[in-house]
């Protein structure tokens, strides 16, 4: 059952399954959702992008109280092995988490490499609590050929690293890089590797944006098949996605849906090239889906500071936080939200016109007068505004929005009343 037709309540008293008929469900077996965590990139793999600024401590704090009121269950807080600038801020943030309260479980990155995870077990003994270690190596034939990786380089790599981490008592987290363009034989060895060596977490990498979902099906059934041959039934399995093809979100969906017990991803998909998946819209869709139940009304917030804290620009048509999501200024669209306001049923208003209900997400459906408007948006928005909707002001209004190529600011719409 979808989340629209879990939720909804309207006024008419009619189920909501009367109103929309989802197709999406057609053909769809019942069953029980399992549970999915999530883990934020933010503020690691998002701040790899080119183009954003690294934010202070101080913004960076205020995006993790965000991460757990949205109900992130853990997010990268940096690569310490990178300077002591990462040390620093990465140290704050896991002692932020403690002092706090936090529900949200701090993990760092590292490569395999003792030296990157030297500052993770430091910071760790410092704070009194383990960090999990994120330890990374690639792992395509291209990835090898490029660096002059042997096989063999790479396995001893791996045992070293893994093991030197959970002997100084850090859950770890094995990952590879670029596993979407990786042999099976190669990702057979990685992983088993890692695992023997005490890794509890293993994660899959579309590094380049090259999966399509049914190569993440695959490639995520070939990781559930080899851990249960290898004795890991208790390993988890995560999923970290690019966006270079645009499949970041429906990736991780089919990756939820092959068995995948963590989603990663970022807020706005920043992160390198095209970015990462978009935790926003990821979660959004999860939920309308009905496999997860989230308070989401601080998710605004969350890409808005994210947004001003590192100097990336939302996009006015960007899904559901844009400026434009639940905007219309359209007569047609307009004068359907207004009759469902009309009847005094706020579902219907949001719902009418919208995949997503902005009720969700703490916004609201907003009617704008523009040349594509009719008249009815002249006489709502004036209502909205307190203002009686007199015939001279609605034409006087009208007839401007009509000769103008644009959209009337209120300030404009506030002229002509």
């Amino acid at each position: 059952m979808t989340f629209i037709l879990r939720v909804c309540s309207n006024r008419s008293g009619m189920n909501s399954s009367e109103l929309i008929y989802d197709w999406n469900r057609v053909g769809v077996e019942e069953r029980a959702n399992r549970r999915v965590e999530f883990d934020d990139e933010t503020l690691r793999d998002g701040l790899q992008s080119p183009s954003v600024i690294d934010p202070s401590i101080d913004k960076k704090i205020a995006i993790l109280h965000l991460m757990d009121s949205i109900g992130i269950d853990s997010a990268d807080i940096g690569l310490p092995g990178a300077g002591p600038r990462a040390v620093a801020d990465v140290t704050r943030l896991a002692r932020e988490i403690i002092d706090c309260k936090l529900d949200i479980r701090p993990n760092c990155a590292a490569r395999t490499v003792r030296a990157d995870i030297q500052p993770i077990i430091d910071i760790s003994e410092k704070i009194g609590t383990p960090l999990e270690a994120g330890t990374f190596i690639g792992s395509s034939p291209i990835r090898q050929y490029a660096e002059g990786w042997s096989l063999e380089m790479m396995l001893t790599a791996t045992e070293d690293a893994v093991s030197f981490a959970v002997s100084h008592g850090l859950p770890v987290m094995f990952v590879t890089e670029d596993t979407t363009r990786a042999r099976p034989d190669t990702i057979r060895a990685l992983y088993k590797t890692a695992v023997e060596a005490g890794a509890t977490r293993v994660c899959v990498c579309d590094t380049c944006g090259h999966a399509t979902p049914e190569g993440v099906h695959s490639l995520i059934s070939f990781m559930k098949e080899m851990l249960h041959e290898i004795g890991a039934d208790h390993v988890k399995l995560d999923w970290h996605g690019h966006q270079d093809r645009g499949l970041g979100v429906i990736n991780s969906i089919a990756a939820y849906e092959a068995g995948a017990d963590r989603l990663h991803g970022t807020a706005l998909g920043i992160g390198e090239r095209v970015g990462n998946t978009p935790m926003d819209q990821l979660l959004v869709n999860l939920q309308l889906m009905g496999i997860i139940d989230r308070d989401l009304t601080n998710l605004t917030r969350y890409c808005e500071t994210v947004s001003e804290s590192t100097g990336v620009p939302i996009p006015i048509m960007y899904p559901i936080v844009g400026r434009d999501a639940f905007r219309t200024a359209t007569g047609v669209h307009a004068a359907a939200v207004i009759k469902a306001y009309r009847k005094g049923d706020e579902w219907l208003a949001d719902m009418v016109y919208s995949g997503v209900p902005a009720k969700m997400l703490g916004r609201e459906q907003m009617i704008e007068i523009g040349p594509m408007s009719g008249k009815s948006n002249v006489i709502f928005w004036l209502e909205r505004h307190g203002l009686e909707p007199t015939e001279e002001r609605v034409e006087r209004i009208f007839n401007s929005a009509k000769k103008s190529d644009s959209v009337l600011s209120d300030d404009a719409v506030l002229a002509l009343v």
